[in-house]
């Protein structure tokens, strides 16, 4: 592996490793706002993401779930599956959560499910904004 490379892999290593411990924290009962909606966790980051659709021979995710036209959700190559995420653009958020792995190309972070893309507008790989969720 290239110097680069170890260092981008020891730092999503990292990431993932944050978000599974959030996650153990911040599970337990009581802890949502009286909307029923978890809270973002307050740091929001800013990542590249590009919409995906499921493919006629591919009806399960990487992470088990099933996929069609519908499915809300988010690929990310190291965030643990159902990790819970808020996603944001141009002013729009939605709640969502890992459900695949990916994408595969360099310089985006982020997969977002086509059913997702199109509740936030987002069309064609762009920036968005990303929290973890309580």
């Amino acid at each position: 592996m290239r110097p680069t490379a170890a260092k981008r892999t020891l730092a999503l290593a990292g990431v993932a490793l944050l978000a599974a411990l959030l996650s153990l924290a911040l599970a337990s009962p009581g802890r949502h706002h009286r909307s029923g909606l978890p809270q973002p966790v307050g740091t929001w980051y800013s990542a590249r993401a590009v919409p995906y659709s499921p493919t006629a021979s591919r009806k399960r995710t990487a992470c088990g779930q099933r996929i069609d036209t519908r499915t809300m959700g988010v690929a990310h190559p190291v965030l643990p599956c159902g990790a819970k995420l808020y996603i944001s653009y141009e002013g729009r958020r939605v709640l969502t959560q890992v459900i695949d792995r990916g994408p595969t190309s360099p310089g985006r972070e982020f997969a977002v499910t086509k059913a997702l893309a199109d509740t936030i507008g987002l069309h064609g790989t762009k920036r968005i904004r990303w929290s973890f969720a309580r």
